[in-house]
C-alpha cells in the first residue's frame, strides 16, 4: 500500500516563520539525503496528521510528492507539541533503491493466549521490546515483524535470534552480537505462593 504525502517548497525560514506557518495549519519540514541537496518543505497539518497517526507511516517507505515529482522517503524525525499533540516539525530522508537502510520496525506479538506459560502456568507476558532496528533494502522493508509466543514457557524469554524474519531483512543488534530478549513470561507472585502451598500440602 502506497502512503502518499504532498509537500510544497518553503521559502521562509527561522523560528518566527515556522511559528506563522503552524498558526496557519501548516507543518514545516526538511527532506534530505541521497545525492540532492536538503530542501525546506511544508505540509498541510490535517492531511499529514491523518497519515502520521497510522503505525505504517513510521516504519514504511513513503512516497513524497513535491512540485509534481515523486520520490521515496523515510520518516526520520519529528517534534510534537507537548500539550496539543500537533506536529511542530518533521524530517524525511530520501531512500536509495540500492543502499541498505536502518529502520526501527514495530513488533507484533501473536499467540500469547496459547503460550504454555500463560495457558498452563498462569503467567503474564512482558513485552521487553516493542520495536527493533532492522537493516535491509527499501524494497524488503516489512511494515511490522510478527513474534510468535505459542511455544513460550513460564520463566523463559524469546530472543531476536528466535524470530523468523522476511527474506533480505536482518536485525542490527544481532549483527553486533547482541541477542536481546524481546518478550518473557513472568509468574505472578500470587501464583508462585499458591504453587508452593500446593507442594507443601502434597508432602
Amino acid at each position: 500500500m502506497e502512503i502518499l504525502i504532498k509537500a510544497s517548497k518553503r521559502d521562509s525560514k527561522g523560528t518566527g516563520a515556522s511559528r506563522r506557518l503552524r498558526r496557519a495549519g501548516t507543518v514545516p519540514g526538511v527532506v534530505y539525503g541521497g545525492e540532492k541537496e536538503a530542501v525546506s518543505v511544508q505540509f498541510d497539518h490535517k492531511e499529514l496528521f491523518l497519515q502520521f497517526r497510522h503505525e505504517a507511516f513510521h516504519a514504511s517507505i513513503l512516497t513524497l510528492e513535491l512540485e509534481g515529482k515523486k520520490e521515496s522517503v523515510l520518516l526520520r524525525d519529528y517534534q510534537l507539541h507537548p500539550v496539543r499533540n500537533t506536529i511542530q516539525h518533521i524530517d524525511f530522508q530520501r531512500v536509495s533503491a540500492t543502499e541498505k537502510i536502518h529502520v526501527k520496525v514495530p513488533l507484533h506479538f501473536i499467540n500469547a493466549e496459547v503460550a504454555p506459560g500463560v495457558k498452563l502456568g498462569g503467567g503474564i507476558v512482558a513485552h521487553i521490546l516493542t520495536e527493533a532496528d532492522v537493516s535491509c533494502l527499501a524494497k524488503d522493508l516489512p511494515e511490522f515483524i510478527e513474534v510468535d509466543l505459542s511455544a513460550l514457557e513460564a520463566g523463559h524469554s524469546i530472543h531476536l535470534s528466535q524470530i523468523k524474519l522476511p527474506k533480505g531483512v536482518e536485525f542490527v543488534q544481532l549483527a553486533h552480537d547482541n541477542d536481546a530478549a524481546v518478550a518473557s513470561i513472568a509468574i505472578p507472585r500470587g501464583a508462585k505462593a499458591a504453587a508452593a502451598d500446593d507442594a507443601e500440602a502434597a508432602e
